[in-house]
């Protein structure tokens, strides 16, 4: 059974850092794209990045550029994003999300078909 659980959301104060966790389970996560969305209270979900399953990263977020980075442990089977700078606008719900279909990737506007179940991350000012 495909899995994915998100972790490591929290409070947070403006300019700080958090690490989440994407742990998959059910499937080998270094073959495919793992991707993080968010979604802020009363917004549509929104992409951040992406890491491909040959380690290339994908912003679909210019917000993130330079504040956030992905990676992955394959070992582990997990995908981490490392969130610095942090500021109140990236409050929000985020959840990783894989598609599992041949010839997947990054692409933005791909349809993402396994998703978790999100951690909240709250940023106050």
């Amino acid at each position: 059974q495909v899995q994915l659980v998100e972790s490591g959301g929290g409070l947070v104060q403006s300019g700080g850092s958090l690490r989440l966790s994407c742990a998959a389970s059910g499937f080998l996560s270094d073959y495919y794209p793992i991707a993080w969305f968010r979604q802020a209270p009363g917004k549509e979900r929104e992409g951040v990045l992406c890491i491909s399953s040959s380690g290339i990263t994908t912003y679909y977020s210019d917000s993130a550029q330079g504040r956030f980075t992905i990676s992955r442990v394959n070992v582990k089977n997990t995908v981490y994003l490392q969130m610095d700078s942090l500021k109140p606008d990236d409050t929000a719900v985020y959840y990783c999300a894989t598609d599992l279909g041949f010839g997947s990737s990054c692409q933005k506007g791909n349809n993402m078909e396994h998703w978790g179940k999100g951690t909240l991350v709250t940023v106050s000012s």
